[in-house]
């Protein structure tokens, strides 16, 4: 097939766009849904950080009772349901699933604006830290989650990461079990919910409208044509959607998880790559795919060969059976189900003021 100019006019142009949307200090981690057949939904993501971000895995129990972390005006709240989460410095949760299905991820967005929060005032606060927890301490369905968040009941805080001078501007995904999702995003101080089940695949950057009419440009360009190559947000926009659509439908739950680990593998940026003036390309650390229908948590860190994962249906969330903690952050080999060897810990701290 012939790449005529037409179609090579159309790339440049979309090229133009992505690199436009795109701001010079943003991380680079991507997000996709995949909807199978027989209710197949599994979720998976890349964690993409310009420094190293240790992670461990975590088994939370229901009836956990937590804190806001934003000192005497934080919520509390118990947790509803037990989940499994992978942490970042052992102070936040980016990613996890609760047992339910319900999957949340924490992706950057350099755009975000929170509302300013008063430590002395009558509106409470969340560290953005733990909004990822909060969502899978509370909810079973994205529906339920959008309901409570539209009524802005606290203020998510943020902070810098200890030791950086990196300001903590992420958006929150939520998917369940039926293939539903959302993506919440603080722009000029308030929040910003878009709820539809064909948001399946998400970036860092831009602030997701522009993200669907970066998508809406590109779906009158084939894929099978040209895909953009580069480590872009735009770009991994463009070919995480392509490929999402034509990798097998099946109910399998291997080769449901192995196709959606290629996607993610396909848009991951290479480790060690970087170049001064770009420094929005930041190497993927980690990536993560939740099977939703089968309670199957994969996580694979990228200086480990193997695939690590937990079958919720094995876990004890029963709040007597305590926290427990699979420490990855040292090199530790585990690969397979390894629900066995998670061992009894101190809760993780959240990170806040």
């Amino acid at each position: 097939m012939l790449f005529n100019k037409k179609v090579l006019s159309l790339v440049l142009g979309a090229c133009i766009i992505g690199s436009a949307a795109l701001s010079p200090t943003a991380q680079a981690c991507t997000r996709m849904v995949y909807i199978g057949p027989d209710n197949t939904v599994l979720t998976g993501r890349s964690m993409d950080f310009s420094i190293d971000i240790p992670a461990n895995l975590w088994i939370f129990p229901r009836d956990m009772e937590r804190n806001g972390e934003v000192g005497p005006n934080s919520i509390t709240w118990r947790s509803k349901y037990g989940s499994v989460a992978a942490s970042s410095w052992d102070i936040s949760t980016p990613d996890g699933m609760n047992e339910k299905g319900l999957v949340a991820n924490m992706l950057w967005l350099v755009a975000s604006e929170y509302p300013k929060f008063d430590v002395k005032g009558k509106k409470k606060g969340l560290t953005i830290s733990a909004w990822g927890q909060y969502a899978l301490d509370n909810f079973a369905t994205v529906d339920e989650a959008v309901k409570f968040f539209k009524q802005d009941k606290f203020a998510i805080v943020s902070d810098f990461i200890p030791g950086t001078d990196k300001f903590t501007t992420v958006h929150l995904s939520l998917s369940d079990a039926t293939g539903d999702s959302a993506i919440f995003e603080y722009i000029g101080g308030k929040l910003t919910i878009h709820h539809d089940r064909n948001h399946r695949v998400m970036t860092n950057d831009p602030p997701y409208d522009q993200q669907i009419a970066i998508k809406g440009y590109w779906e009158s360009i084939p894929g099978q044509v040209f895909l953009p190559g580069t480590s872009k947000a735009s770009d991994r926009f463009v070919r995480a959607s392509y490929y999402l659509n034509m990798i097998p439908q099946t109910s399998d739950p291997k080769i449901a998880a192995a196709s959606v680990f290629s996607v993610v593998r396909n848009v991951s940026v290479p480790y060690g790559i970087g170049t001064p003036d770009q420094p929005h390309l930041s190497n993927t650390r980690w990536r993560v795919v939740a099977d939703q229908r089968n309670l199957i948590y994969y996580f694979e860190n990228v200086l480990n060969p193997n695939v690590v994962w937990v079958d919720l249906k094995k876990v004890n969330f029963e709040n007597k059976a305590g926290v427990r903690k699979l420490t990855l952050d040292k090199g530790q080999t585990y690969a397979g189900e390894s629900s066995s060897f998670f061992e009894p810990s101190a809760p993780l701290k959240f990170q806040g003021l």
